[in-house]
Formats: C-alpha cells, structure tokens, sequence
C-alpha cells in the first residue's frame, strides 16, 4: 500500500525543496509540479510533489491521517 502525504514547502533550491509536517522535514524533488512557492502544501509521494493542494485541504488530509492513525492504536 501506498500512501501520499501533505507536507508545507519551507524552502526550495532548483528542483528540490525542503517540506515539512509536524516539525519533521524531508527532502522532495518538485520537478513534476509548476510554480511551487514556499509555503505551498504538496501531496508528496515517494519522495516526488505530485500536486499542489489548497491550505485547508491540507489540513483537512492531515486532520483524516491522525483519526485513522489514533483509531489503530
């Protein structure tokens, strides 16, 4: 199963950006969206930003994430 997250783009440097949740930051290549800007949600998956998200569907994905995740605990 694959899973693709929303994370906040913070910083970006050519094709590659610095993205965000929770604190936790990650190296994503952002070669397959248009106009990524810093503060920017992307759906990343595999390391890849496959699409561009609205701030607060970002939030809502992320807000679905944590239910499911603290469901299975």
């Amino acid at each position: 199963m694959c899973l693709a997250v929303p994370l906040k783009v913070v910083s970006i440097e050519g094709n590659t950006a610095q993205a965000e949740i929770e604190g936790v930051k990650r190296t994503i290549r952002i070669d397959f969206i248009k106009d990524v800007n810093v503060g920017d949600y992307v759906i990343v998956h595999a390391g890849f930003a496959i699409e561009k998200l609205k701030e607060e569907d970002a939030i809502e994905n992320l807000r679905l994430i944590k239910e499911v995740t603290d469901a299975l605990k």
